[in-house]
């Protein structure tokens, strides 16, 4: 019996230990790419929003939550990751659902022209911070290019062993606790470089027609606000690169056609965003800086407002607090970024 004992209490002690090792060795993405703790952050919210964005990067640096929330009344939360594909973006609703069901559901198309998976390195920050859930399950199977394994996804050690000799001070810093970098899933620039004309070259691809897997994946987003009573509203951020053909844009408007959906191409709603270019881009076209962000907001907001009839929750105590809260820490790190702007003409920490 004592052998027994002993047996399961080294057992425990072993697991405890490799558990250990695997909590520091999993990157904690507070420095450089902070985009793979994106994710997590979501698990933090403790209110229901009435708007879930999910997509890539033209959602989470595009459109500012505590603009909607300031100027609107709207709670939101955008649930996005850096080249983040629809099936990601499906799953991560699906996960999202286990927790709360929004009025609106906000989906950008420009992860449309994906219709297979990409690169090891993108699952890795868009799905590693998920939550077990068959959810989590069906989003690794649905995104593991050759040579991955579910079983690293499982147990993150077999996949990160080799940084035990690449450990920074963060990854002691940040081991029982995570930095939040976003506000409600909304990533701040506040530096500005301008677009230039012709400094994205890019090929046309070979076909413009959405691929199969892609259009399925939609189609489930769509099915699945259906099914919750949940409206759909597809958008395409004002990013100028990568190009938004117009052979996709007349698929989407088609598409929204069919399913009786909203769609707004802010490209084409620059004179009434007041977008500028010269002023509203933090690297020249791709992402909107804080300015731009909170035009798209702006838009966005009055569009929901006015269409779809969103409530006004400035009114409701318990909310008006806990996104008071946000709005400090929002205005605080703009702040700081501006401070660090003047001090050395670069952003050093965001």
């Amino acid at each position: 019996m004592k052998k027994i004992i002993r047996g399961i209490l080294s057992a425990a002690i072993t697991a405890a230990l490799l558990l250990g090792l695997q909590r520091l060795v999993i990157p904690k993405y507070t420095e450089d790419i902070v985009e793979g703790g994106f994710t997590a952050e979501y698990y933090r919210e403790t209110l229901p929003h009435q708007v879930l964005m999910v997509g890539d990067c033209e959602l989470y640096e595009n459109f500012s939550t505590i603009e909607l929330w300031e100027k609107y009344g709207i709670t939101s939360y955008i649930r996005g990751n850096a080249q983040q594909l629809t099936w990601q973006s499906y799953y991560l609703l699906e996960d999202a659902m286990k927790y709360e069901t929004p009025d609106v559901v906000v989906f950008n198309v420009l992860a449309l022209k994906y219709d297979e998976p990409q690169r090891e390195e993108y699952n890795r920050m868009t799905l590693d911070g998920m939550k077990w859930s068959d959810s989590k399950i069906n989003a690794i199977k649905a995104s593991m290019i050759k040579d991955e394994s579910m079983l690293d996804y499982v147990f993150p050690l077999l996949r990160y062993h080799s940084r035990i000799t690449e450990l920074k001070k963060s990854d002691f810093k940040y081991y029982f606790s995570d930095i939040t970098r976003t506000h409600a899933g909304y990533y701040m620039r506040v530096d500005a470089l301008p677009y230039e004309e012709g400094i994205w070259e890019e090929e046309e691809p070979e076909s413009f027609e959405f691929g199969k897997n892609v259009m399925k994946y939609l189609d489930k987003i769509a099915d699945l606000c259906e099914e919750k009573g949940i409206r759909l509203l597809l958008v395409k951020a004002p990013s100028l690169s990568p190009v938004w053909y117009d052979e996709w844009d007349s698929q989407v408007k088609e598409y929204a056609k069919e399913r009786n959906l909203d769609y707004i191409n802010f490209l084409e709603h620059t004179d009434e965003t007041g977008i500028n270019y010269e002023t509203d881009t933090y690297d020249q076209g791709l992402h909107m800086n804080l300015s731009g962000a909170e035009k798209c907001a702006d838009y966005l907001g009055q569009f929901l407002s006015e269409k779809y009839k969103l409530e006004n929750l400035h009114g409701e105590k318990e909310t008006a607090k806990v996104w008071k809260k946000k709005a400090e820490l929002y205005h605080s790190m703009e702040e700081a970024q501006k401070k660090e702007l003047e001090e050395y003409g670069e952003l050093v920490n965001y």
